[in-house]
């Protein structure tokens, strides 16, 4: 797989800098979808590894209970990073000005990003760089809903369906060699969305896709 240039624009094509100077101390994504999010993480992560929450924020949604070795933080904003307590570290990089991560090889157990993926105009290489700063086993559990920051998500994502969504993130793993097959997890809201723009309630529909480093 290999985005074409048109494929990777945004409407707001400023630096991404300059569009995260101001913090946002809010979360992106309703109350259930944060619950199914820090259960999956419950299921899926073990205790004392090594976790990197990349493009994170002020909140990472790991389960209270579980004691990591180390978690690292990645992200846009040192405000929002500084008031996350679940960091032990974080960094300040970004990835679309270079994709690669300044981070050892083989050096966590897994990588997680929660509500981020849209903005990557550059995926299949930072995909690369998951796999190398992953061990061997390691797990990816890429999260996403069906919202976003319109003018900063790329256009393969903008103009694509939620479920094409699903693909488009299975085929940022396949394009990286020693990556498993990418498992989905694809819960939709009760409400159809029609409704939930008219005030009809609902929740924010949840996708999850999962691979580990082979």
């Amino acid at each position: 797989m290999q985005l074409q240039p048109k494929q990777r624009s945004k409407l707001d094509p400023s630096d991404d800098t300059q569009f995260y100077t101001s913090p946002r101390f809010v979360t992106h994504v309703d109350e259930s979808f944060i619950d199914q999010l820090t259960n999956l993480y419950r299921e899926r992560l073990k205790s004392h590894t090594r976790i990197l929450d990349m493009m994170s924020s002020w909140v990472s949604h790991l389960p209270d209970e579980m004691e990591f070795a180390h978690v690292e933080g990645h992200g846009m904003n040192e405000e929002e990073l500084a008031r996350n307590p679940q960091l032990d570290h974080y960094f300040i990089h970004d990835l679309n000005q270079n994709p690669q991560f300044p981070l050892s090889d083989q050096n966590f157990d897994a990588v997680l990003n929660a509500v981020s993926i849209q903005y990557l105009q550059y995926p299949e290489a930072v995909f690369a760089e998951i796999h190398r700063i992953l061990k061997p086993g390691g797990v990816v559990i890429v999260s996403f809903s069906n919202r976003m920051f319109f003018e900063k998500a790329i256009a393969a994502w903008r103009e694509n369906t939620e479920s094409g969504r699903i693909e488009l993130v299975k085929d940022y793993f396949r394009a990286v060699d020693g990556f498993s097959e990418p498992e989905a997890i694809s819960r939709q809201s009760s409400i159809p969305t029609f409704l939930q723009m008219l005030g009809g309630g609902g929740s924010d529909p949840f996708y999850a896709v999962i691979a580990q480093r082979i």
